[in-house]
């Protein structure tokens, strides 16, 4: 009888055994078709398991089970087994909507995601960045944030950001600056890209490797200084948990582009590093506008317990980039793109070798509090000629932040969170200036450096102390407060002032000091989330920016520019956001109006004929009155993870501008009607901002199938606008087509990337930037030309 139950009980574990037979599957990446490792398999009946390093799991399975398949950051997926004997393929996709966290820009909400942020935030990420070459951000910018406008000056240099019709700083003849960026915040990795004075050159930043960026729009001095426009946050590629890996990137194009990236990428559970090093270089369309550039980055990421991690990024980048001038409206309207023979002639170009470098510790004390601070760093090597002559910079920036990030719970349905913290940056600069003349040795050649004009050493410190608080209300009501506090000083010592001025009586000083102090930049926000996804939302910011160096000083007379106060932004805001169809429709819609008071504009002062501009001063001006409207609209028409077609997403952008100057005034030195010196007054209050078109628009469509086909096409449309502030000079409206198509497919551990596409393929006539104020030159245009380029990119995953 025993070995009867023996045989029996045998029987049954052993029927049972069979009825449990085991599922074997893998989990790939839906977008590049690699194994994820680590991916969480959960079954009805609670069984759990993982996927190994080759994204390969088995489970015990029976029919009907249901799987729940979940991997961080990307979209968990069920799906039920019909045959435990078919081995299963499962493609998680990334979690795409817009509703996902804000990464990289300071918040005082501990819920990250878009509906609690009361303000208009846009985040890029892989999609929007690569859907051109991936090597110019103001492709990815113009086509998907609406209410900014990046120009460069250059084939890859002289970019500059105009957020809600604030971009420029201040040039020769008016209201604008054609040669830096002035009056928004830029930061890659933490670091701050914009030095202590406020100016912002992005020569030396590789934008091939960038991975997110974040732009927030509108003065945002109280957690950003002396940041009048907004804040514009980059982060370079980092590698992957869990996942180690090799690669090679070709890209070729028309006018001899030809970029080149190596990638080691090394991902753990616990820390990360990834290093590149990528080359870069354009023959030019047109004389004189060669570029090239070589860039090395190195990110890292480390967990050191449960509560410390520390961030490092380190970075090189030697780049140069020719000048041909700008072009006259003349030039331009006749499609004459010979260049300026002054420019030219003077070997005109932009030289920038940088060092950068950041290391970010984050410290948890407790649950409700914790601090993060970064240390950075940059070093740079400049060398620029253009028209006026030649001159050398080296300037040295350095500086910290540090924040503490506070979350409690005080009952039911009440949180209060905060961010306050400090940010300090120190940067000294020591530039020297020349003429340039004919080279005697070679008359056929370029100008060579002359005579030494300037040697100036330049000091500029900046201290932001900023706090803000979230109240978290019953209802889905939150209400945000803060103040920020931001100092300036600057001071200028002319070292060859012994040379003109070491003499009794001299008047002269051979320094010059300036303080900008206790600048107030207060917000408020009203948020509330109509259900779990939509919200409304009405945002009060102030944000500063504070004169330069050059600005308080009048070489020519010797005279301190006494007398000049900081512009002041202010801005009011109400806008909604919202995804709807199970996160498949996003929408984020903003009206604002910004005025920017105390503008400062350029008082010039002509020789007696009214032919040349001897000097020009700053002095402020009026105000800038800008009404805008931004709608932002993504829609995934189609998602499936078993058609041809794994997802068809169209999407669209609209801007509307209303900007006008108010009791706004532009000041020259000319004759009157006697032939007489007279002060002539140019009154612009009521016209038009210059530089902004009254409408923008951009409508395009993304396409990825099963196969791994892959594609984009868009349409982006610029309306007329003013380029003089008296509306008597206007540009054209353009319109551009570009179009990408790819194959990306891993077969084990070896992927690829196949593409190929086109920009301006109506071959359309556009420009790069428009100078404003600065008649008779007026453009940098962009090819007129249909533009091709192609690419494959190799990885190798271990």
């Amino acid at each position: 009888m025993k070995t009867y139950f023996m045989l029996s009980a045998f029987f049954m574990l052993s029927i049972n055994a069979w009825c449990q037979q085991q599922l074997k599957g893998k989990v790939f990446d839906a977008e590049t078709n690699s194994p994820l490792i680590g991916a969480t398999i959960k079954t009805s009946d609670k069984k759990v398991t993982v996927t190994d390093n080759n994204g390969a799991f088995s489970i015990n399975c029976s029919e009907s089970l249901e799987l729940s398949i979940s991997y961080i950051g990307y979209t968990t997926q069920k799906q039920v087994i019909q045959n435990c004997n078919e081995e299963v393929t499962i493609n998680l996709s990334i979690v795409k909507n817009e509703l996902n966290e804000v990464e990289i820009t300071a918040t005082s909400t501990k819920e990250k995601m878009q509906l609690q942020q009361p303000k208009a935030i846009v985040k890029l990420d892989n999609t929007e960045l690569k859907r051109g070459t991936g090597l110019y951000l103001d492709d990815a910018i113009n086509a998907n944030v609406p209410g900014v406008f990046m120009q460069r000056r250059t084939a890859s240099a002289g970019q500059q950001f105009n957020i809600r019709g604030y971009g420029n700083g201040l040039g020769f003849k008016g209201a604008n600056n054609n040669f830096d960026g002035q009056g928004s915040k830029v930061y890659l990795n933490g670091i701050a890209i914009t030095d202590a004075e406020g100016i912002t050159l992005m020569d030396d930043i590789d934008f091939g490797s960038i991975d997110k960026v974040e732009i927030s729009k509108g003065p945002s001095g109280t957690l950003y200084g002396l940041a009048i426009a907004g804040v514009v946050n980059l982060q370079t590629q980092k590698a992957e948990k869990n996942k180690t890996s090799i690669g090679q990137d070709f890209m070729a194009g028309s006018y001899g582009l030809l970029r080149t990236t190596t990638r080691l990428s090394i991902g753990g559970e616990k820390s990360s590093l990834l290093i590149n090093y990528g080359r870069q270089q354009f023959d030019g369309f047109m004389v004189h506008t060669k570029s090239h550039k070589d860039f090395v980055n190195l990110m890292g990421d480390f967990v050191l317990n449960e509560k410390q991690s520390i961030t490092t990024y380190v970075g090189y980048s030697d780049s140069y980039d020719e000048r041909n001038g700008e072009l006259t409206d003349v030039q331009y309207d006749s499609l004459d793109y010979s260049g300026n023979t002054r420019y030219i002639d003077n070997n005109a170009h932009s030289a920038v070798k940088t060092f950068r470098a950041g290391v970010g510790h984050t410290y948890h004390f407790n649950k409700n509090i914790a601090n993060t601070t970064s240390f950075f760093g940059s070093s740079q090597n400049m060398d620029n000629s253009s028209a006026g002559g030649w001159s050398d910079k080296a300037p040295l920036n350095y500086g910290l932040r540090s924040t503490f990030d506070m979350d409690f719970n005080l009952s039911d349905g009440i949180k209060l969170s905060s961010i306050t913290g400090i940010e300090l940056q120190k940067m000294n600069t020591i530039a020297n200036s020349y003429s340039m003349i004919p080279d005697s040795t070679n008359l056929n050649g370029y100008n060579i450096i002359g005579s030494l004009r300037s040697i100036a050493a330049t000091s500029s410190a900046t201290a932001s102390y900023f706090t803000q608080w979230t109240l978290g209300l019953p209802k889905n009501f939150s209400i945000t407060a803060g103040v920020g506090i931001s100092n300036m000083t600057l001071s200028l010592q002319d070292r060859l002032w012994a040379n003109t001025n070491n003499h009794p009586g001299n008047t002269t000083p051979q320094e010059y000091r300036k303080t900008y102090s206790n600048l107030v930049s207060p917000t408020f926000s009203i948020n509330k989330k109509i259900s779990e996804v939509a919200s409304i939302y009405g945002t009060y910011s102030v944000g500063y920016k504070a004169p330069v160096s050059s600005q308080f000083y009048i070489p020519t007379t010797g005279e301190v520019n006494e007398g000049l106060v900081p512009e002041k932004g202010t801005q009011i805001e109400v806008g909604t956001k919202g995804s709807f169809l199970e996160n498949r429709l996003y929408y984020s819609i903003a009206v604002f109006n910004a005025k920017f008071e105390d503008k400062m504009t350029a008082v010039s002062v002509q020789n007696p004929q009214n032919t040349v501009t001897l000097y020009s001063y700053v002095a402020n001006g009026g105000s800038l009155n800008n009404n805008g409207l931004e709608v932002l609209v993504k829609y995934e028409l189609m998602k499936s993870n078993k058609g041809f077609i794994k997802s068809l997403s169209p999407f669209a952008n609209f801007t509307f501008s209303d900007f006008k100057y108010e009791n706004f005034q532009y000041q020259t030195k000319g004759k009157n009607s006697l032939n007489q010196d007279s002060l002539i007054v140019n009154d612009y209050s009521g016209n038009q901002v210059a530089g902004v078109p009254p409408i923008v628009f951009n409508v395009g469509l993304d396409i990825d199938t099963k196969i791994g086909i892959y594609g984009n096409i868009n349409y982006n449309y610029r309306d007329a606008m003013y380029y003089t502030s008296d509306e008597l000079n206007q540009t054209s409206s353009y319109g551009l087509v570009n179009a990408k198509l790819g194959f990306r497919k891993t077969i084990k551990h070896f992927g690829f990337d196949i593409y190929g596409g086109a920009s301006n393929i109506t071959g359309t006539q556009y420009y790069y930037m428009v100078f404003l104020n600065q008649l008779p030159d007026a453009y940098i245009p962009a090819p007129y030309e249909i533009n091709y380029f192609g690419g494959v990119n190799l990885k190798y995953l271990f």
